[in-house]
């Protein structure tokens, strides 16, 4: 009966000094099989959900990407507007005109070389033109979420087509009628913005949820895996004196058949 009882003063000594080290009542599936199921199940779930964190956060840094070279764009077509409605004005002679036109023509140059070089880990954003000089754009799939479903990706379209920008080189920069004509790219390019800032904010709430998402399942986590160090130190000083005390009698107990042999 002792050496039965100082096994189960040991196992549970072991098992106190166990949680102790690792700080866990779950160190194991026969720990409880059931609760090991649900937090390895959580364990997963977190992971993943660390991941759409990282995706959406890349996400965002490619929708900067390409707000902030819509808006160099959008720069040099207020510049070119201005240029145009000072082009309009007829005291401008000959020589005055031939440097407007010039200025327009390398911020033209600028524009396309912006919009052709704009990409993000080898993707372009403003899409790329065919054979035919059509611009061909693709939805980028952000995964938000953690599994297959269509509720777990967001689809943004980051396509500017601004195909038709040389026309502002054959422009008569004299006529004031360029001013409507501009005014129509700068709203193209206001309107391009404004989707990708939306498409931005729609992102962040994504995140917010990721965090919800991420602190519940480590609360959770922490529940069912981690020890009450309070509770596990009273097991281990319970266990050590019963297994002290087990111990002592089972010294006593191997002793008693030679106190019966001295009544011999």
């Amino acid at each position: 009966m002792v050496q039965k009882n100082l096994s189960k003063a040991t196992a549970g000594l072991d098992r106190a000094i166990e949680q102790l080290t690792t700080g866990y009542k779950l160190n194991h599936a026969k720990d409880n099989p059931a609760n090991y199921a649900m937090m390895k199940n959580m364990e997963t779930k977190l992971h993943a959900w660390e991941i759409a964190a990282d995706n959406i956060s890349i996400g965002n840094d490619m929708l900067e990407t390409a707000s902030s070279n819509a808006e160099l764009i959008g720069n040099h077509l207020n510049r070119i507007r201005d240029l145009c409605e000072q082009a309009s004005n007829g005291t401008y002679g000959e020589q005055s005109i031939n440097a407007i036109k010039s200025e327009i023509s390398a911020r033209v140059d600028e524009i396309k070389r912006i919009k052709e070089n704009t990409e993000f880990n080898d993707i372009k954003l403003f899409g790329e033109c065919d054979s035919e000089g059509k611009v061909i754009g693709k939805e980028i799939f952000i995964q938000v979420g953690i599994d297959g479903s269509p509720s777990s990706r967001i689809g943004i379209d980051t396509t500017l087509d601004l195909s038709e920008i040389d026309d502002i080189l054959d422009w008569n920069i004299r006529d004031s009628k360029n001013l409507d004509k501009i005014d129509e790219y700068i709203d193209k390019i206001s309107a391009y913005e404004v989707k990708i800032g939306a498409s931005q904010n729609r992102l962040e709430c994504a995140l917010e949820l990721t965090e919800v998402n991420t602190n519940n399942l480590t609360s959770s986590i922490s529940t069912i895996r981690d020890a009450d160090i309070a509770k596990v130190s009273s097991e281990f000083i319970r266990y050590q004196i019963l297994q002290q005390a087990c111990a002592t009698l089972l010294a006593t107990a191997n002793q008693m058949p030679a106190m019966a042999l001295q009544l011999i």
